[in-house]
């Protein structure tokens, strides 16, 4: 029994220090992002389980440390972004003015539930909002690459006809979703006949970050492919020593992450302010 408890205990520390690398590496990225000196700070966060989102305890942590940023790319410019880590966050506001109405109105909201629409919407006036995002991060040492045909995944570049015919049959909130017009990858593609019907690929961002991105074609949807397209994607993307995000919305998405070992650590939201403070309106 007490090498069973040793084991146990081993497991759970290896576990602890995989959330914590991979956290620590997702963490500098949102901080890079912000493009304003900025940092996720917890002072009861512990070193949570996978996909943990929340500090546990008697104490929970509570507000964003918000931050004057109109150049962050945690949101579309004029917008406020909120992204959530670990038990800490970070938000940015376009002018110092938004940020006061955000610190005011966040302060006392649990760090969990500061990505939910129905909890901002009910503090801040809100005109529009995106998301909220799932974050999902992987580690080579976690990968589990989906088993395929050899030859079943082809790689193309980015800019192959077949490429952009699969690009021009998706609705276009599904290929804006997927994030494939901005790959700076090459293209890992499945066929049919000779019809590219699904693809996979990463942008190149900060922090030596790759952002993954998919689209299947809506008629060979619900079959797979995209988790070998994104199986192949990824692995092109940690043989260059980057980190994979997965940064998704639909639960299908999720799920493909979390099939090739991705850990969920946050999430992130992004919000149209229509006041920037009382009496001020948002242009």
């Amino acid at each position: 029994m007490a090498a069973d408890t040793s084991d146990a205990d081993a497991d759970t520390d290896a576990d602890a220090m995989a959330h914590s690398a991979l956290l620590i590496r997702a963490r500098g990225l949102w901080e890079t992002l912000a493009d304003a000196p900025v940092s996720f700070t917890s002072s009861s966060e512990p070193p949570g389980p996978a996909g943990a989102t929340e500090a546990s305890g008697p104490t929970r942590p509570t507000g964003p440390t918000v931050v004057v940023s109109p150049t962050s790319a945690l949101c579309p410019p004029s917008w406020a972004g909120i992204v959530v880590l670990g038990g800490a966050a970070i938000a940015t506001a376009p002018t110092e003015s938004a940020a006061l109405v955000l610190r005011r109105a966040l302060a006392s909201v649990p760090v969990a539930s500061l990505t939910r629409p129905e909890v901002v919407e009910a503090l801040l006036p809100v005109a529009d909002v995106l998301g909220p995002a799932t974050l999902a991060y992987l580690s080579s040492a976690e990968f589990r690459p989906a088993s395929h045909p050899q030859g079943a995944v082809e790689t193309l570049a980015s800019a192959h006809p077949d490429v952009q015919g699969l690009l021009r049959s998706a609705e276009p909130e599904a290929l804006a979703e997927s994030g494939m017009e901005e790959i700076t990858s090459p293209a890992f593609v499945v066929r049919e006949g000779t019809d590219v019907v699904a693809a996979a690929g990463y942008r190149a961002w900060p922090a030596e970050t790759a952002h993954v991105c998919v689209l299947t074609h809506p008629q060979w949807r619900g079959r797979r492919l995209a988790r070998h397209t994104s199986s192949a994607a990824v692995a092109h993307a940690l043989a260059a020593g980057l980190l994979p995000q997965w940064r998704a919305r639909p639960p299908a998405s999720r799920r493909v992450a979390r099939s090739l070992g991705f850990r969920e650590l946050g999430s992130q939201l992004s919000i149209h302010l229509e006041v920037h403070a009382p009496g001020g309106t948002h242009a």
